[in-house]
């Protein structure tokens, strides 16, 4: 079932005199329960494609439907509502509270909600034992590694069970061993929970852990790769072949 339908999304910048076109007639379709990756160059409009897909940015021209919903055409009331009830975020710099706790940072949706205590405190404990952290719990983020910090953002998306998880570049600002740690984990959840993960990244190893990748160059869907039924190890090959066909260039950091 298709959860996300976006439609001729086109997003310009500045005006008639001086008109940047950034994104020019994107189409996607994703299925709910899918991991898909958006790959690209540095100024191929990736991030604004995933900033216009999660309500983030508002497109130029075009619709965009999540669960039926068309939100190209809501005000900003009903996009902040249906952004709360619907859509979790996981951004690059954590986005963190320093003045909660990893327990405090991650209950807010649901403290925002007026979710019952006892129904919050399940799901908390649920959730931060898959990803990790629940020793964490009373820990303040200037206590934790950037690894930690950013499975509490995880979490903190993840806890009020919203339709689709956008993620942009989760593992720009984390080492190695604490990108493939928190890939881990969110592949596991894409898996156990149904989770639909949209994320935007620069680096193929973590794209691999996606069903899908989709490139995008100068605004438009270059190309798609399906993972299928192939190991980890030959996707990420065929992805690294594809991103030096596309640019032959070093992609952003």
């Amino acid at each position: 079932m298709s959860i996300l339908e976006a439609t001729k999304i086109h997003k310009s910048y500045g005006n008639k005199f001086n008109k940047q076109e950034v994104l020019k007639g994107l189409d996607i379709s994703i299925q709910q329960g899918e991991f898909v990756s958006i790959m690209g160059a540095s100024g191929s409009g990736k991030t604004t494609f995933l900033n216009v897909l999660s309500s983030i940015d508002k497109v130029t021209s075009g619709t965009i439907k999540i669960e039926s919903n068309e939100i190209t055409g809501m005000k900003e009331k009903q996009l902040a509502l249906f952004r709360k009830n619907h859509l979790g975020f996981i951004f690059q710099d954590y986005n963190l509270l320093d003045t909660l706790t990893v327990k405090e940072n991650i209950l807010l949706p649901l403290s925002i909600s007026n979710v019952p205590k006892k129904e919050a405190q399940d799901k908390f404990n649920t959730l931060a034992k898959e990803l990790g952290i629940y020793e964490l719990k009373d820990k303040y983020p200037n206590e934790i590694s950037g690894g930690q910090k950013q499975r509490t953002s995880a979490a903190r998306a993840f806890i009020h069970e919203p339709s689709i998880i956008f993620a942009d570049e989760p593992t720009g600002a984390l080492d190695s061993k604490s990108a493939s740690d928190l890939l881990n984990k969110l592949s596991s959840l894409n898996k156990n929970r149904k989770a639909t993960i949209v994320m935007v990244t620069h680096d193929p190893a973590a794209a691999s852990f996606s069903s899908r990748v989709i490139f995008i160059k100068d605004g438009q869907i270059y190309t798609q790769l399906n993972k299928g039924e192939q190991e980890r190890q030959s996707f990420f090959q065929d992805i690294m072949k594809t991103q030096g066909v596309l640019s032959g260039v070093q992609y952003e950091h």
